[in-house]
């Protein structure tokens, strides 16, 4: 049985760890909304349709859910595929070789400046001014880096994947314009975009991989260099502490019969998850929800609470800050009691 081209495209993202979704048939922009979605002053939060299976507001209803995409693309094999950039946790290098005029020479490479004397002749578009950029910095142009995936777009431009940098927001940018620019005709995108996925068809033509490569590789230093110089990577934000969610805490409390030793034990790592919440993507927030399951885990092994507490307790700050993640907020915290309960933590020790 053949596969719908489509449907394989979204399949092989989604085994990649890369959140995919719908994109409009023969285009590169996301499938529309649904009527209540489009009506004037709707906006995304609280909205039920990502959950309802929809895939309303573009990207943000990227799923690596396989059921969810069999049932979109199976049903619906004319969609596009797009890959939601920053889940993905991908920063894509997107070279543009539009026919338009050359700007300003202060605005080929934002910061750099480029002495009157030096001739620009046969400057045309992006793959001449990454080269120019790459050359400088004694690097390869991503153009040229056949050690990562590099898709073709039907406009002739180049999409250059590159893995990010754990723990770091690379932002968006288009062209040489706005607060940020990389390079003229060279747009960036990170979280908060996406990204066509190989293989989709549009109207123009198909987004093609070129040479074997089907990996992206590690976002290279001087590459990460330069955009952290562009104004790609925001300041550090260094949440303040947050106090455990109030019904949580009551939990916490009740749980340990009031007792100071649980409180503070299983206190400490629980408000590590509610502070999530600040931050919706790129806190660690299954790493940290793990850890307070694997604490709370040895407290149930040790007899200090029981593990129907145990589950609420910790329920309570994960839903707190990733509401409407039932599912894998329950397999996290299932995992990881069972992982602690290997351990009994003794009442008055740390984890």
């Amino acid at each position: 049985m053949n596969v719908p081209r489509a449907l394989a495209a979204a399949r092989w993202c989604a085994s990649r760890g890369w959140p995919v979704h719908p994109l409009a048939p023969g285009r590169k922009t996301p499938a529309g909304n649904c009527a209540p979605c489009r009506r004037p002053g709707h906006t995304r939060e609280g909205c039920g349709c990502p959950r309802a299976g929809r895939w309303c507001h573009g990207f943000h209803a990227a799923t690596l859910d396989f059921a969810r995409i069999e049932q979109w693309w199976g049903a619906h094999p004319d969609l596009g595929v797009g890959v939601a950039c920053g889940p993905a946790g991908l920063v894509i290098i997107d070279i543009d070789a539009h026919d338009r005029p050359l700007p300003d020479r202060d605005r080929l490479l934002p910061g750099i400046s480029i002495p009157a004397g030096v001739d620009l002749t046969g400057l045309a578009n992006g793959f001449h001014t990454i080269a120019v950029l790459a050359a400088l910095r004694g690097a390869i142009s991503p153009a040229d880096d056949e050690s990562t995936l590099r898709v073709r777009t039907p406009s002739g431009g180049l999409h250059v994947w590159y893995r990010a940098h754990r723990g770091h927001r690379w932002q968006c940018s288009a062209g040489a314009g706005g607060s940020r620019a990389l390079a003229w005709q060279v747009d960036v995108r990170a979280h908060g975009g996406y990204i066509v996925a190989p293989g989709t068809v549009t109207a123009a033509g198909v987004y093609t991989p070129v040479g074997p490569v089907r990996e992206p590789a590690p976002l290279p230093s001087w590459l990460a260099r330069e955009l952290e110089r562009t104004g790609h990577l925001p300041p550090a934000h260094v949440p303040t502490p947050r106090p455990v969610p109030p019904r949580a805490r009551q939990a916490v409390l009740a749980a340990g019969g009031g007792r100071g030793a649980v409180e503070r034990v299983l206190g400490a790592v629980l408000a590590e998850v509610a502070a999530c919440a600040a931050v919706p993507e790129g806190a660690a927030f299954s790493e940290k929800l793990n850890r307070a399951a694997y604490t709370a885990g040895g407290l149930v092994a040790a007899g200090h609470m029981t593990h129907r507490d145990a589950e609420r307790v910790l329920n309570e700050a994960a839903e707190h800050a990733r509401p409407g993640q039932e599912r894998r907020i329950l397999a996290i915290i299932r995992s990881g009691l069972s992982a602690g309960s290997l351990r009994p933590l003794p009442l008055g020790s740390r984890s």
